[in-house]
């Protein structure tokens, strides 16, 4: 069967089963029969498709969100170092935005583990800070950091089905990309080596 556009009938993964057919401002859904649960379904698995498959990946999400959690204490100090060793009072401003928004990262990431496992995360020992070699290297890492980051909360915000969730992974990984783009700046500005 398809639909009035030629297209197959539409079924996600979390149970809906029937066609869609255009409804004025949008799409109108029209049931074929009841919703089939989740565990009833058939597990659509598309190769290459791996990190976008809900549920399989809500486990591999639960310890990215641990990881998430638990180098806070290392980037606390890695903050300051940048901030001590910034070459002026606008790049110090800068730093000090990106650590505060990371600050409230790691709270929201506490709170979004919290709700899907009703669990804290335990506080991690104090892990041994090295100082970077320069300030450039400092910001060159920091960079890489950001990106690595994005990967990591992308690979979570697959995971998550309520819309809550989903919208504060997407305003931390917003903040990740625009942390990058500002770090990207601070390096130029301080001319540092390519």
């Amino acid at each position: 069967m398809q639909d009035y556009y030629g297209m197959s009938p539409y079924t996600p993964v979390y149970g809906y089963n029937g066609t869609r057919t255009p409804y004025r401002s949008g799409w109108q859904y029209q049931s074929a029969q009841q919703p089939i649960l989740m565990q009833q379904q058939p597990q659509r698995v598309i190769r290459g498709f791996a990190p976008y498959t809900y549920p399989q990946n809500y486990r591999d999400a639960l310890e990215l969100l641990r990881d998430a959690v638990r180098g806070e204490a290392e980037d606390r100090a890695f903050y300051e170092y940048l901030i001590e060793n910034a070459p002026d009072e606008k790049a110090k401003e800068i730093i000090r935005g990106i650590r505060d928004d990371e600050i409230n990262h790691f709270f929201l990431v506490g709170q979004v583990y919290y709700v899907l496992t009703g669990q804290t995360i335990p506080a991690q020992e104090e892990i041994e800070f090295e100082d970077p070699d320069s300030y450039c290297a400092g910001l060159e890492s920091a960079i890489i950091g950001e990106q690595n980051a994005v990967k990591r909360y992308r690979r979570i915000l697959y995971a998550l089905t309520d819309r809550v969730l989903i919208n504060v992974l997407t305003d931390i990984i917003t903040d990740e990309i625009r942390h990058g783009i500002l770090y990207n700046y601070l390096y130029s500005k301080a001319k540092c080596p390519v």
